[in-house]
């Protein structure tokens, strides 16, 4: 095989690759040989069909088969012999591929940069950690408490006051016409309390059972059906039943009903949940940290290749967000060639920041086990219920779809292995300052690496 180099631009490479017409005839030649051993054909015994029968019966499409393999083992040689790997799929051409003559073809690949290790122990990262209070576990109680109440009606002949229970039937009409879903029956409303369009149960005080009543109100802006946001609605209410509500203590009489022998049990179970809600977030913002600090170290050409497909897969998203009115509102004002070049740098760092994943995944050897794959593919097929065996059978016919699952878990592996090795200090907040969005570097906290780039290190 004679290869000559064409280009060398940054980490763009070029070679003309010409493969000897004997090799191309010796591996076709065998090819031929072994189809001989197994076809089977009419008027001949298995195995003795002459060889000038399986030629003109199969030598077409053997020698294009045969091209094919010999394209791609050259250039995977090519490649190899270098010491090189491609960040993405090699563009061939073939130059010359008649019958009797060498196969010549052009290849043109990215290169994957070098990509030094970083110090890991140099990282100083801090580590929020917030602890469920008592006063929170109580009001999510007390919470739970109000979704157990009972109700019992009033016998009094007197307006509704906020915080009681009117049930009522209603008709909601716009300009004079009532509108789909706008009308319902024996309907619960707490006075004065949420779940209805604002200012709706703040009209109905002062309702007596049985007296009716037109109240007005307004749709929000945002609200979910277009038909009626921001439309100013007449709502026909007629009163039936003044009722109490009877919200049970916090004690073991109301664990029992919840499942539960005691109330401590109950307490304990929020408490849980609200720690295993907080350590999560406690490691999303940790993370967002550390993707931070490797973005800095980060200072290796990216693929031009890689950086295209990751920043056109953000533009078509960017489009459809504009498209539907859904843009931020610090984008919304910006111009067009502005929004290209921070979307464009954000797609930079995620490549970067992939590759670099996939380079400490790969020198530390870090992958991810079968087990894990198949625990990530039945979660997911979990989500689809009644389905699931096709789910996953869908993900075991598409690798590439597996690949998916794959990537993030790699990456959360990644993170954890560095982690481990960087100075992590832990700092007590509150709840809420551990709520509170922190100032974004640039990119979200996922990588997501472009073409699943951390999920197949190397």
């Amino acid at each position: 095989m004679q290869v000559t180099e064409t280009l060398s631009d940054g980490l763009k490479r070029g070679w003309t690759v010409v493969v000897p017409a004997e090799d191309i005839e010796t591996r076709r030649s065998k090819r031929l040989a072994e189809l001989g051993r197994e076809v089977r054909l009419p008027g001949f015994r298995p195995g003795k069909v002459p060889m000038n029968v399986v030629r003109q019966r199969f030598g077409t499409a053997v020698r294009a088969e045969i091209l094919e393999e010999s394209v791609n083992d050259a250039t995977r040689q090519v490649l190899t012999d270098r010491g090189l790997r491609a960040a993405t799929q090699p563009k061939v051409d073939v130059v010359s591929l008649e019958e009797a003559k060498d196969l010549e073809f052009k290849v043109e690949v990215e290169l994957l940069p070098e990509i030094a290790m970083p110090d890991f122990a140099a990282i100083e990262l801090t580590r929020p950690k917030a602890e469920p209070a008592a006063e929170a576990v109580d009001k999510a109680l007390e919470s739970i408490a109000s979704r157990q109440r009972e109700t019992e009606t009033i016998t009094e002949d007197r307006g509704a006051e906020k915080g009681e229970i009117l049930a009522v039937d209603f008709v909601g009409k716009i300009d004079g016409v009532a509108f789909p879903g706008g009308t319902a029956q024996d309907v619960d409303v707490e006075v004065a309390g949420p779940g209805f369009i604002p200012g709706f149960t703040e009209q109905v005080e002062g309702m007596k059972a049985g007296e009716e009543r037109a109240i007005t109100v307004t749709f929000p802006e945002e609200y979910g059906s277009k038909d009626l946001a921001g439309k100013t609605a007449v709502f026909d209410i007629t009163a039936k039943a003044l009722k109490r509500p009877i919200t049970p203590e916090l004690n073991d009489e109301l664990a029992g009903k919840l499942g539960f022998d005691t109330i401590d049990q109950v307490r304990e179970l929020i408490t849980g949940q609200m720690k295993r809600e907080y350590d999560q977030l406690s490691r999303l913002r940790v993370k967002r940290q550390l993707l931070d600090a490797l973005a800095k170290v980060a200072d290796f050409p990216a693929p031009e290749g890689l950086v295209e497909a990751e920043f056109a897969q953000i533009w078509q998203r960017v489009e459809a967000d504009r498209k539907e009115g859904r843009l931020d509102d610090e984008d919304k004002n910006k111009d067009e060639d502005t929004l290209k070049a921070e979307y464009r740098a954000i797609a930079e760092r995620r490549v970067r920041l992939g590759l670099l994943l996939a380079e400490i995944g790969r020198v530390n050897s870090i992958t991810v086990s079968p087990d894990e794959m198949t625990r990530a593919m039945r979660a997911e097929a979990a989500r689809y219920q009644g389905q699931e065996q096709k789910v996953m059978e869908f993900f075991r016919k598409n690798p590439q779809a597996a690949d998916t699952l794959r990537g993030p878990i790699f990456e959360e592996k990644v993170v954890d292995f560095v982690l481990e090795l960087a100075k992590v200090n832990e700092v007590s907040v509150t709840p809420e300052e551990l709520a509170r969005e922190p100032e974004a570097e640039g990119a979200p906290a996922t990588v997501d690496a472009p073409g699943q780039t951390a999920g197949q290190p190397g």
